[in-house]
């Protein structure tokens, strides 16, 4: 069995990957020492797609319903389910989870941001990075049968706080390209 010393030493060897032992087998983390505190990801992606398509979703005319509406609630319940998505995941205590989608009319886009929340001993940034890749990609599985161009773009974490490493703001949310 590893230690928090054996870890740190194969993070070392492994190039600073915390995910592989020292014979470079993959493990999960061991968070069970590391101390609780409030933990906050943000992260956002887009959705690129034909004008019409765009028309379609902001006016709410979608044939299986309400496409924001829905991406929303799936995009929450990837946040909840990242654990079994993801194989090294730690399972969460989500505290909250919002979405918001915001329709680019001269992008022919639609953005998606994500904010979750937990008081825990790890991160919340893969939680934020699945809802935003579950969201996008539900707007796609309901837009696709008039569109199956769509593309999804720029997604990657905005910010995120908590933890020994504290705070990691990438660029002003103001200032992410889309």
């Amino acid at each position: 069995m590893s230690t928090k010393k054996d870890e740190k030493k194969a993070a070392v060897e492994n190039g600073g990957l915390t995910h592989f032992d020292e014979g470079g087998q993959a493990h999960m983390v061991n968070v069970g020492a590391k101390d609780e505190t409030h933990r906050i990801a943000i992260a956002t992606g887009t959705i690129r797609m034909k004008p019409e398509t765009l028309a379609i979703i902001a006016s709410g005319t979608a044939k299986k319903g309400d496409v924001l509406g829905i991406a929303r609630i799936a995009a929450i319940m990837g946040a909840k389910r990242t654990s079994d998505l993801i194989p090294l995941c730690h399972p969460l205590a989500l505290t909250r989870v919002t979405v918001d989608f915001n329709i680019e009319t001269e992008q022919s886009c639609v953005r998606c941001d994500a904010q979750v929340e937990t008081f825990g001993k790890t991160g919340v940034e893969m939680e934020a990075l699945t809802a935003v890749q579950i969201g996008l990609l539900t707007i796609y599985d309901m837009c696709k049968a008039v569109d199956r161009g769509m593309t999804i773009t720029n997604v990657g974490l905005i910010s995120k706080s908590g933890g020994a490493s504290g705070k990691w703001p990438t660029i002003p949310a103001n200032e992410v390209p889309i």
